[in-house]
């Protein structure tokens, strides 16, 4: 059964669908990845641009090409030795769905019913999608109000749009309606094509979107496991901190957020931390500790957006919501992984406990009831924690805090500067040899080579700061807002005035400090579009152009660390080249192919990726890891390591050398610095130079920052 070697992310859109798929797998083999991943295939809203909001699990995407354009594009596909990963999404479908329209009319009397989780408490279940006065109108039977439309009569009622909606749903997205997956027949129902592309041979495995969403994702996992067979399968589960996925999911490891923020924290200096959290403070008037912020942005996401699922669970519960709503902003993690009917580990059991100890004692009957209580209140508790962290985490405290906003990824802890390389060694040592590796993703808030750039600011803090003052006296806007306008105007040069614009304005909506998505201020918005006009004139590129070695000096060495190290790397489209996106959608924007390097960054990190690329289908997948130490003045400034072994004399075949903190190393230079590599003879693949036995590393890195060794027996 073929495991992805490496993967290549492809944003399927209605402009971009399977025919041009097929028409880059030349590009793809050449390139050197093992599987083409793509984005999820069933059939959703027809002018989607992401596909996560599934219509009708029955069917292929037409806008793609349907079934009969999947198979050609398979195909097409493994002509060229390529094979095929599928994003799936077992938590949520829209609601715009005929199934979904069955239960509004006939309630819990509906076929449909046992789909979707839905409040039923008062016999109805509540849409919440009325934002004027405006009555809705009967036309046959029909309930039309505005551009909805429900069944007339039925068993629902309309209310506010700013309430929460009678049933579960996709964090505080109320047309992506929860999916009932725990039941045996909604399960086999929604992953009918998916199944049945396993069982044809077209696709080799399966990326799960959002597993915390579900109510037994250990107990799905297993299911998938035993009708997919041994099928590689990654989760999109979000890690924070030493946390680790669980060891009983039957799944190959996560989508790749934990060894992002890892080795994204390699090439940060943590003696940056202290003048950078002063500049931020300085500019901001927010406090120097991240963790109030944090706690702060979790209890505002909770009375803006989650009022419906804390009354939920204060029923269920038998609890007051004051209680729900403090133990859920203090939880520290996604999921507790507490299971009805099983004993509570004692690692759950001491999230919870440990979060509790910060709120008041009102908290306590709930930490038992989550814990040891009802299935009800025990699962409804796991599944809210996940849409809490997310919104008033990654979509609210990390746009307002961020000393480094490199730091402020999916997963990350914006206060935590720097990855040693011991603990980085360490962490290698325990990764799953096939989870996913990533960089970049449609999710990531800023591309990889955004956050190089940022990288370069905490050795540099001083330079910054000036050149930060220094726009700011000539523009300024927002307190709470210029210092993140700053960050990403630099990282993301060049960029236009209306990408600009349209990041800030995304950034002050999630900060929610001054306008909110639910909360808009056409004054603040106009002086806002004036801000990112006038900013985007100032010689913000001249500090972008100083910063260009270094940055990509830490761009080329996060991408050989990303792909060569243990597990299945993935390049997000397009980011075998330079990419400096934002947040999405800008991050989703169309790729043309092939890339074609208009820089020397852009040669060089094409270059690197091909070739680690290339190299790693030649070591298989599961190569045993080595770390490697350099030796010397300069040995911090070094992440190295060898992977594979091959015949009786058990020798690494290939080895992987990438600089790290690039500014002050350029000050110093290398000195006596040298790499001992393991017993043999070493081809560098970017020079064509032979090296063993202990390197000089000025040699072994003079014309890049990074290199890259195969074994060579002469």
């Amino acid at each position: 059964m073929s495991r992805p070697v490496s993967t290549y992310r492809v944003q399927l859109t209605p402009d971009f669908g399977f025919a041009e798929v097929a028409a880059i797998a030349g590009y793809l083999r050449d390139l050197g990845v093992s599987h083409v991943y793509l984005s999820p295939i069933l059939q959703s809203t027809p002018e989607s641009r992401h596909g996560y909001d599934v219509t009708d699990h029955s069917r292929v995407r037409e806008e793609f090409g349907g079934a009969d354009g999947l198979r050609e594009m398979a195909r097409q596909l493994a002509a060229h030795d390529l094979g095929i990963v599928v994003d799936i999404v077992p938590n949520h479908m829209n609601t715009l769905n005929e199934r979904f329209w069955s239960v509004l009319r006939y309630g819990p009397a509906s076929p449909y019913a046992h789909w979707f989780d839905i409040d039923w408490s008062d016999g109805t279940v509540a849409l919440p999608v009325l934002g004027d006065d405006v009555e809705p109108v009967v036309d046959g039977d029909v309930l039309r109000y505005h551009e909805h439309s429900f069944p007339h009569p039925g068993r629902y009622r309309l209310v506010d749009w700013r309430e929460g909606p009678g049933y579960r749903r996709f964090f505080d997205v109320s047309s992506l309606i929860g999916l009932r997956v725990e039941d045996p027949s909604v399960f086999f129902a929604t992953h009918e094509v998916i199944f049945w592309l396993l069982d044809e041979g077209l696709v080799d495995g399966l990326r799960v979107d959002h597993p915390d969403g579900l109510a037994d994702p250990r107990g799905y996992l297993s299911r998938l496991r035993e009708r997919a067979g041994e099928r590689w399968t990654v989760v999109e589960k979000i890690l924070i901190g030493p946390e680790r996925l669980p060891g009983d999911w039957a799944c190959d490891g996560t989508t790749g957020y934990d060894v992002l923020n890892r080795v994204n924290g390699l090439f940060v200096d943590p003696s940056g931390k202290e003048p950078l959290v002063q500049i931020f403070t300085d500019m901001t008037g927010q406090p120097a500790d991240y963790r109030p912020v944090m706690a702060q942005a979790k209890l505002d996401v909770l009375d803006q957006f989650f009022g419906a699922e804390v009354d939920r669970l204060a029923r269920a519960a038998s609890c007051d919501p004051a209680a729900v709503r403090e133990l859920l902003a203090a939880m520290p993690v996604y999921r507790a992984y507490v299971v009805p009917g099983e004993e509570v580990p004692p690692e759950s059991a001491e999230i919870v406990e440990l979060a509790a100890e910060s709120c008041s004692p009102a908290v306590q009957p709930l930490v038992r009831e989550v814990l040891y209580g009802s299935p009800e209140s025990i699962v409804r508790f796991q599944q809210t924690c996940g849409p809490v962290m997310a919104k008033g985490v990654e979509d609210t405290a990390l746009y307002r805090w961020f000393p480094l906003a490199c730091l402020n990824e999916v997963g990350g802890e914006p206060d935590h500067f720097g990855v040693s390389v011991d603990d980085f060694h360490d962490f290698c040592a325990e990764l799953s040899p096939y989870t996913m590796t990533t960089l970049s993703t449609h999710d990531t808030k800023r591309s990889e080579d955004v956050r190089a750039r940022l990288s370069v600011l905490s050795e540099m803090p001083g330079e910054w700061a000036a050149a930060v003052a220094e726009w700011s006296a000539q523009v300024s806007f927002d307190p709470r807002l210029d210092y993140l306008a700053w960050q990403n105007l630099m990282a993301a040069w060049p960029i236009s005035v209306e990408r600009f614009t349209d990041y800030l304005f995304k950034a002050a909506r999630e900060a929610k400090t001054a306008i909110s998505w639910a909360n808009p201020d056409p004054a603040y918005e106009r002086r806002l579009r004036a801000f990112a006009e006038a900013a985007v004139r100032l010689p913000v590129g001249g500090f972008a152009e100083r910063i260009e070695p270094y940055a990509m000096s830490n761009s080329l060495g996060a991408k050989l660390v990303q792909l060569m190290m243990p597990g299945v790397p993935d390049v997000y489209q397009g980011n075998e080249t330079t990419d400096f996106s934002l947040v999405d959608p800008d991050n989703r924007r169309p790729v043309s192919y092939p890339r074609k390097p208009e820089t020397s960054w852009d040669s060089a990190k094409l270059l690197v990726t091909t070739q680690a690329l290339r190299l790693r289908r030649r070591l298989g997948g599961a190569a045993p890891y080595l770390p490697l130490r350099a030796e010397g003045e300069r040995a911090a400034h070094v992440i190295a390591f060898a992977r594979g072994a091959e015949g009786g004399d058990g020798r690494p075949q290939a080895v992987a050398v990438a600089t790290r903190l690039p500014v002050r190393l350029a000050a110093t230079g290398w000195g006596r610095t040298t790499l001992p590599l393991p017993p043999g003879t070493w081809r560098d693949l970017l020079t064509g130079a032979l090296v063993s036995g202990r390197t000089p590393l000025a040699h072994l890195l003079g014309q890049y920052p990074v290199s890259l060794l195969e074994r060579h027996d002469l």
